[in-house]
């Protein structure tokens, strides 16, 4: 739990990993959406943060401007950013950490294992996960949602899909938590774990380089060309590797935790989709609209003007899908959890030429998840939704979530 942090104007001193922000960013995204669309602050060297669909959009299409190759707001410790691995590979997460061409194939590679037929194959895999979690709890009548359950579910599947061992979901649980959210205000904890992470999977590109022919996305991978007609570089595998355990993992429980937290304050939407399991897809797209957790980062590589703001290089801007999605000019009554909802044109899983390739397993995994739950424990709830903890910073969701049954 992160200390309070005085904020005196969100416009010219916002701070994302204030827990008013992390409890309901709703309120701050409307007063600066009224007055001030993109706010700016200086907490972590200079960055901006758009709170208006058009603009979040617009900012995604100008890749050229706006780069992606370090998509967390707190910059690397020097040490870091001065290592030659970084000066060669930056954040090494392709392809979201890459832009043009190396963006375009290393996405090109991925993409045919995250299409709607290759993800359906791992339903009864993930099926058979969220069963066995439930049947650890069921009888005690309780359980923490997100601990023992939402954040229980991502980790196993990307290890599945990965070939790694999921009996070490604890492990990489924690060294996720420890990049993108501990380790964002504890520099010494970022780097050591995002080494922990990176030589994990270099031991681990490096046993499949010596024993090839597995069923994995890492085999696969380590068998793909490169344009030139080359191997892919295992260093590149190794960060592509990396990026499926960080963004397939935090974001997704985060996702599955707060509709579960929805259900559980909200027993009229539980009731319909029992009385109306037709409405399921819908729902999830709602929950991902309204509950949207990421938001991540680019850096100003060209000097631009949007919006009336000179951006020079060096500055980052916040892409705030988010906000984008709760802004009235796009979705009618959009602080209002709609079950049933139309039109739903959200940027949840982003904008642009770097929209989440892992969205098909994502919206799986919701889906699952949360039905399962629903059918096997039937009416629950969240009786005090005070004790709910929520992370702040790049992914919002809960942490520590007491459901009763």
């Amino acid at each position: 739990m992160t200390e309070q942090i005085s904020v005196d104007d969100w416009s010219t001193d916002y701070e994302i990993f204030d827990p008013q922000y992390a409890t309901d960013p709703v309120p701050i995204w409307k007063d600066l959406r009224d007055r001030c669309p993109i706010a700016h602050s200086d907490r972590h060297e200079r960055s901006y943060l758009p709170t208006k669909y058009a603009d979040v959009q617009a900012i995604a299409k100008m890749p050229e401007h706006f780069s992606s190759r370090d998509p967390l707001v707190v910059p690397l410790p020097e040490g870091v950013r001065n290592d030659k691995n970084f000066e060669k590979y930056g954040a090494n997460a392709p392809p979201i950490s890459s832009d043009g061409a190396e963006h375009a194939w290393t996405r090109r590679l991925l993409l045919p294992h995250f299409s709607p037929p290759a993800v359906e194959k791992h339903r009864a895999y993930t099926e058979d996960v969220c069963h066995r979690l439930i049947d650890g709890f069921i009888d005690s009548g309780h359980v923490d949602g997100a601990t023992g359950y939402a954040q229980q579910i991502p980790p196993r599947i990307i290890a599945h899909l990965l070939g790694v061992d999921e009996d070490r979901v604890d492990d990489f649980t924690y060294w996720v938590r420890a990049v993108l959210e501990l380790g964002l205000q504890e520099p010494a904890l970022r780097v050591k774990y995002r080494d922990v992470i990176r030589n994990f999977f270099r031991e681990t590109v490096a046993d499949r380089r010596a024993n090839p022919g597995g069923d994995d996305i890492i085999s696969a991978l380590l068998t793909a060309t490169d344009p030139d007609g080359n191997p892919v570089d295992p260093e590149i595998v190794v960060g592509m590797a990396n990026l499926q355990l960080l963004a397939g993992i935090d974001t997704t429980w985060s996702s599955i935790g707060s509709a579960l937290f929805h259900l559980g304050t909200n027993p009229q939407d539980l009731e319909r989709l029992r009385a109306e399991p037709e409405l399921w897809p819908g729902a999830i797209e709602e929950f991902l609209r309204f509950y949207s957790p990421v938001t991540m980062a680019r850096v100003v590589d060209s000097p631009v003007t949007y919006g009336g703001i000179d951006f020079v290089p060096g500055d980052k801007v916040l892409m705030n899908f988010p906000g984008a999605n709760h802004d009235p000019d796009v979705f009618e009554d959009p602080d209002t959890f709609i079950i049933d909802r139309a039109e739903n044109r959200h940027v949840a899983f982003g904008a642009g030429i770097h929209r989440c390739a892992g969205s098909n397993l994502a919206r799986l995994e919701m889906d699952v998840a949360l039905r399962t739950f629903a059918d096997r424990i039937g009416d629950f709830s969240v009786q005090t939704p005070s004790e709910v903890s929520w992370a702040s910073g790049h992914v919002r969701g809960p942490r520590i979530l007491p459901i009763t049954f």
